[in-house]
């Protein structure tokens, strides 16, 4: 199995990675001490994907008023008079 140093790995980090996931696994190593080893991951389980923004597009509605919904009692609660 094909040992780099760690500045090697990093200078050509995209290549070895295709490599490896052609196959070609290696191995990082630092001053000639064997870190880690790199290996294609074999067929992985699809990522969920968390839903998109605007999923419940259509599922409710916003009243016209909105801006201004319950501002009568908002104000009569600061001002004490409930």
């Amino acid at each position: 199995m094909r040992m780099v140093n760690m500045h090697e790995a990093k200078t050509h980090l995209s290549r070895l990675v295709d490599e490896a996931a052609k196959g070609e696994p290696f191995v990082i190593a630092r001053a000639g001490k064997p870190l880690v080893k790199v290996v294609p991951i074999e067929e992985a389980a699809p990522v969920e994907r968390p839903p998109r923004i605007g999923f419940m597009v259509g599922q409710g509605s916003v009243p016209d008023d909105f801006d201004t919904m319950y501002a009568d009692e908002i104000r009569r609660m600061f001002e004490g008079e409930d």
